[in-house]
């Protein structure tokens, strides 16, 4: 099936957006988390929400939820690991998943953790963003797998039931126990080591652990590595008025197309780039 759009992030931008497309009855995938924000979730006391006095971020999620959740509409919890122009449209590799779609919608946030030196050019040549897809070329290998959120331990204990050894980097406390061939490391890696194939992961205090290869598995990934071809302004996607992005077909709404970052902006821009959606469609029947 190829789906009218694709929405990527489940924070307010994603949310308004999908409430504007069920309501245009529109054919969409919905790839994000079903805890939607962890971002509102933490915040203390909201303000600034027209209709809403003094909500905590907790109460907010909530009413989030439940409308997602009268409207009938479902979240597909993926992380989407590359976007590709595919026969006229888009395919996007989530996991081991494949999906098509004739437009997309970027409401990816901002990621809050840098990568690692040389991450990004070392992706594919031992660097990977999904262990579905990648954890079978390192079978008895040993590996480094950087974590950023306890809903991917499934992932890592795949990985472990693979892999002779995993060097263990959670970046979120409390990380579970995974298992015995698992082994837990606080200090901080910093940068990945070689040149035609990663021979190890650099530590903070500049120790040296050789690995065969190297799993960052995140919340979201670089917007460059995502989507070839979108044009950046200082880190984040750049939009016009409409929320097109430089890829035709292409839209992206909240925290990623740039400051400032308020719930209250992510909403109407989703709302906005669900429209432009809308209008995209029906010119290209």
């Amino acid at each position: 099936m190829v789906f009218d759009t694709a929405i990527i992030g489940s924070g307010p931008a994603g949310i308004s957006a999908a409430l504007n497309l069920k309501i245009h009855e529109k054919q969409f995938i919905w790839l994000g988390s079903k805890d939607l924000s962890d971002k509102i979730t933490k915040a203390e006391k909201i303000m600034n929400y027209p209709g809403l006095k003094e909500i905590s971020g907790m109460e907010l999620n909530q009413a989030f939820s439940q409308q997602i959740d009268s409207m009938d509409i479902e979240i597909t919890e993926h992380m989407v690991n590359s976007i590709m122009p595919f026969n006229g449209h888009f395919a996007l590799m989530a996991g081991s998943e494949f999906y098509e779609a004739k437009t997309i919608i970027l409401t990816t946030g901002v990621a809050n953790q840098p990568l690692l030196q040389r991450e990004s050019e070392m992706l594919g040549k031992g660097v990977s963003y999904c262990a579905t897809c990648d954890g079978g070329l390192y079978r008895d290998k040993k590996i480094a797998v950087i974590c950023s959120t306890a809903r991917f331990e499934h992932e890592v204990k795949y990985l472990a039931d693979l892999a002779e050894k995993v060097y263990f980097f959670p970046t979120y406390p409390g990380a579970s126990k995974i298992s015995d061939n698992v082994e837990k490391i606080a200090e901080r890696p910093v940068s990945v080591e070689g040149q035609e194939r990663v021979t190890g992961i650099s530590l903070k205090n500049g120790e040296i652990i050789s690995v065969d290869g190297v799993f960052c598995l995140r919340d979201s990934i670089s917007l460059s590595t995502l989507l070839p071809g979108l044009e950046l302004e200082e880190k984040h996607i750049k939009v016009n008025r409409k929320m097109e992005t430089s890829v035709p077909g292409v839209y992206a709404a909240g925290d990623c197309t740039g400051r400032p970052y308020q719930y209250t902006k992510a909403v109407g821009e989703g709302n906005t780039a669900a429209h432009s959606v809308i209008e995209y469609l029906a010119e290209n029947r």
